[in-house]
């Protein structure tokens, strides 16, 4: 990509983050820490990667996103805000009784999403049978999932990983946002599912491992998921993140999984993104 590309990705990231700190602190709830170190990988498929149009979001020929980590909608929905799908001035009324941006994402009230999710393991799931249909259909059709590394304790993770191998799904990408960090503290801890790479291999995909905070790794990742469309192997992207990126006092804070920032915090936060614009601006 152009050095103006990057730049554009890179300010677009810092407004994804800020949605997300608006969004959740406006909640008083939400998960912003899983949301967060997603924000590059969300900026690069809305605004780069994926075919799509926020003016007719129901195209049949449209790429689907799904996010199996439904928990981190935040950061979904501040990148389809930004895109164009609904206002970004409804943000900050994630989870209020009478919004349409619930906790979780919800395919019948929100513009752009392409599936409800929520419960963890599920997405991928929905995802290869959306990638499935695609093929059965003779169309050019993509489907990107979003995993947390937390949610491949999930066995319907790996059952989803082997109907994709077994059916020759190389439509399919999915993205693992490897952070380290779930709700009861380090996976590792919690439940170690390494080696990651080998699983997915095992399982029959192409393996891309990056760092998840960088466009030029993203850009490859995604340029050998096109490569590999014909080799009938699904890719799995292994990004390694950290959680709450961007924000200092939330990064690497298993805490900050899913809690809100006050008053304080959130204006602290602000003020860091709004450091890293106007870096972002003058490099």
């Amino acid at each position: 990509m152009t050095s103006a590309e990057k730049k554009a990705l890179k300010l677009n990231a810092v407004s994804v983050r800020e949605g997300i700190l608006t969004s959740t602190h406006g909640a008083k709830a939400g998960h912003p820490g899983g949301s967060l170190s997603a924000a590059d990988v969300f900026t690069y498929l809305y605004f780069k990667e994926m075919r799509i149009d926020p003016k007719d979001p129901k195209n049949p020929d449209r790429d689907r996103f799904v996010l199996s980590k439904g928990h981190t909608a935040p950061g979904l929905y501040s990148a389809l805000a930004l895109r164009g799908y609904f206002p970004v001035e409804d943000l900050p009324t994630l989870r209020h009784i009478d919004s349409y941006l619930q906790g979780h994402p919800n395919m019948n009230t929100v513009p752009g999403v392409d599936m409800s999710t929520g419960s963890l393991g599920q997405g991928l799931s929905a995802a290869a049978g959306m990638a499935k249909g695609a093929k059965f259909l003779g169309k050019d059709v993509n489907v990107y999932s979003l995993l947390g590394d937390g949610e491949l304790a999930e066995g319907q993770i790996w059952e989803a990983t082997m109907f994709a191998a077994h059916y020759k799904l190389d439509n399919l990408c999915i993205i693992v946002d490897l952070n380290g960090l779930q709700i009861d503290g380090r996976t590792c801890d919690v439940m170690n599912t390494a080696p990651v790479d080998e699983k997915f291999a095992s399982f029959g995909c192409d393996v891309v491992q990056i760092n998840g905070h960088c466009f030029d790794d993203i850009e490859r990742a995604f340029d050998q998921f096109h490569a590999n469309k014909g080799s009938g192997k699904p890719t799995a992207i292994l990004m390694k993140t950290t959680k709450g990126k961007g924000v200092s006092y939330m990064e690497d804070k298993a805490g900050w999984h899913g809690k809100a920032p006050n008053d304080e915090e959130y204006a602290q936060g602000m003020a860091e993104l709004e450091a890293a614009r106007k870096e972002i601006e003058e490099a």
